[in-house]
C-alpha cells in the first residue's frame, strides 16, 4: 500500500490518495479542494480509482467533489448520519467561508462496514463527535487510521459548528479509537500523523 497526502483548500486539509502498488487500483479521502497536484499525481502513476471515502461533511472535506468526479466517476461513500451536512450549506459550513456547497448522490455506509476496494479491506469506524456522522477508516492489515478531524496529533477535533459534541467526541475516541494496536499509524484531516499509542499517552484532551 501507498498513501500519498495532498495538502488541499484554504484550511490545509489533508486529502489522501491511498493505491495498491500491486493492481495501481486506488482511492481517496476527502478531496476538500481541486488539486491539480493530485490529478497529475493519479495520471502519471496510471492510478485507477475505484472510490472516494468522506470521513465527514465540513465544506474542507467534500468541495473538490464534483471536479474531481468529473474526472473520475467513482461512487462516494458517506457515513449514513453525515447526510444532512451534505445537502445544508449552513451545516457544512461552506457558506459562512464562501460559495455554498452542497452534494447529493453519495453511498450510505455504516459503523462496523467493511468496505473492499482497491484489494484492501477497508472497516468504517463511527465516531460522532465532530459531526453526527463523522468516521474513520481503518485498514487492520496495514496498521492504518485515517481520523478525519475525529483525532490529531496532540488534539481533538472543534465540536463548536452543528452537530458537534465535545463529550461524545472524547467518548468516541476512547471507546472506538484508543483500543486499537498502538503501533496503528493515523493520518488525521489537518496536521501531521501521529500513532494510537502516542495519543493515549499524551494526547490532553483525553
Amino acid at each position: 500500500m501507498r498513501i500519498e497526502r495532498f495538502i488541499v483548500g484554504m484550511v490545509g486539509t489533508n486529502c489522501y490518495v491511498v493505491s495498491n502498488e500491486e493492481t495501481l487500483e486506488c482511492f481517496l479521502i476527502d478531496p476538500g479542494a481541486y488539486s491539480d497536484k493530485m490529478i497529475t499525481y493519479i495520471r502519471e502513476n496510471a492510478l485507477k480509482p475505484r472510490a472516494i471515502l468522506l470521513t465527514h461533511g465540513h465544506f474542507d472535506h467534500i468541495m473538490g467533489l464534483d471536479e474531481v468526479l468529473a474526472q473520475f466517476f467513482v461512487p462516494v461513500y458517506v457515513q449514513e448520519e453525515e447526510e444532512i451536512l451534505l445537502k445544508d450549506a449552513s451545516y457544512n459550513a461552506s457558506v459562512s467561508y464562501g460559495p455554498a456547497y452542497t452534494f447529493s448522490g453519495a453511498s450510505h455506509i455504516k459503523d462496523g462496514q467493511v468496505l473492499e476496494l482497491a484489494g484492501m479491506k477497508i472497516r468504517v469506524i463511527h465516531t460522532p463527535g465532530h459531526t453526527i456522522g463523522g468516521c474513520c477508516y481503518y485498514i487492520e492489515s496495514e496498521n492504518v487510521l485515517f481520523s478525519g478531524d475525529t483525532l490529531f496529533h496532540d488534539s481533538v477535533g472543534r465540536t463548536d459548528f452543528p452537530t458537534g459534541s465535545q463529550s461524545q467526541l472524547v467518548r468516541s475516541i476512547r471507546e472506538k479509537l484508543l483500543g486499537l494496536p498502538e503501533e496503528t499509524v493515523v493520518y488525521p484531516g489537518h496536521m501531521s500523523e501521529t500513532t494510537i499509542g502516542h495519543e493515549k499517552t499524551y494526547n490532553p484532551f483525553l
